[in-house]
């Protein structure tokens, strides 16, 4: 990645935050700016970025400021523009999603109605999470999801933190798009947690291809249906699959003809087989092929694997 590029990124983060964290979070230096992940503040707590080491703290670290609710709010309110009321349904489910491609994860005491999280209020903690693209990451990888012409079906593997989201994001770009003269695919995305294409009033803040049509904020096994009779998709593309329910949803779908790209918190194929949810999807044959992620040094690998 560029470290221009990895460096403004997290300049547009700060820029996010208070005037007094802004200032505070520029202390750092520009090699931990490259490589800085989230910018955390929690009430009562100084602020801290997310190195691939942990968390350190920008600037002098004896007698560091601390983090205000009031600091939170206004936090809060900026990212929605004052009008906290309208982006009330990701509010309930922890985060936010701020101009320019980033997701702000909240933390506070929930507002329970009939046991559902209608709200937050008394905002504890806020995590600004610094999304950066890397166009053309996956289109090594992508040329060998096809077979006979046609894109297969494919789960990308890994633990947390090896950039399963970044790949994903990237070979849904690729399919719509059709890079490297594969053909155009429309694309439909089923973006739960709102971290694939980072919608802003309704415009992906990420680069997620011509041809692709976004459904936010929506649980995948409600989602995939809906796509399925709204968008037209060649391909569906799905983030961290947890329960039964997508997966029945997704092997309905698989019936239809549609074809899926998702990911999965597993090392590799052998855990996944271990895992009675995921095995299930495996006896299903929804997927036929793996991508797993795996770091050697500084470098990521991407091992492609037929699954039968």
């Amino acid at each position: 990645m560029d470290e221009s590029y990895a460096i403004r990124r997290y300049e547009q983060a700060a820029a996010l935050l208070p005037l007094r964290w802004q200032q505070q979070a520029r202390q750092l230096a520009p090699g931990q700016m490259a490589l800085a992940e989230e910018l955390r503040l929690r009430a009562g707590r100084p602020m801290t970025v997310l190195l691939p080491e942990g968390e350190v703290v920008p600037g002098r670290s004896d007698l560091p400021p601390t983090v205000t609710q009031s600091d939170l709010e206004q936090l809060c309110d900026a990212v929605t523009d004052y009008s906290r009321y309208a982006a009330g349904e990701t509010l309930s489910r922890g985060y936010l999603t701020a101009r320019g491609g980033f997701r702000v994860g909240v933390c506070g005491t929930a507002v329970l109605r009939e046991g559902v999280n209608t709200n937050l209020r008394d905002i504890s903690s806020v995590t600004v999470r610094i999304g950066r693209e890397q166009p053309g990451l996956g289109d090594e990888v992508l040329s060998q999801l096809f077979r006979d012409g046609q894109f297969r079906s494919t789960v990308l593997l890994s633990p947390p933190g090896l950039g399963k989201t970044t790949l994903l994001r990237d070979l849904i770009r690729g399919l719509s798009d059709g890079v490297g003269g594969l053909p155009e695919h429309r694309v439909s995305v089923v973006d739960e947690r709102g971290e694939i294409a980072v919608m802003y009033q309704g415009v992906p803040q990420m680069a997620v291809g011509r041809h692709t049509d976004v459904l936010d904020a929506c649980p995948k096994a409600v989602g995939i249906p809906i796509l399925l009779r709204a968008a037209n998709p060649q391909v569906i593309a799905v983030d961290e699959i947890t329960v039964r329910e997508d997966i029945a949803a997704m092997a309905a779908a698989a019936h239809c003809g549609v074809r899926f790209l998702a990911t999965i918190h597993a090392d590799g194929r052998q855990e996944l087989g271990r895992k009675p949810l995921f095995s299930q999807l495996l006896k299903a044959r929804v997927f036929e092929k793996a991508v797993t992620i795996r770091r050697e040094g500084e470098q990521r690998q991407y091992i492609v694997e037929e699954l039968w």
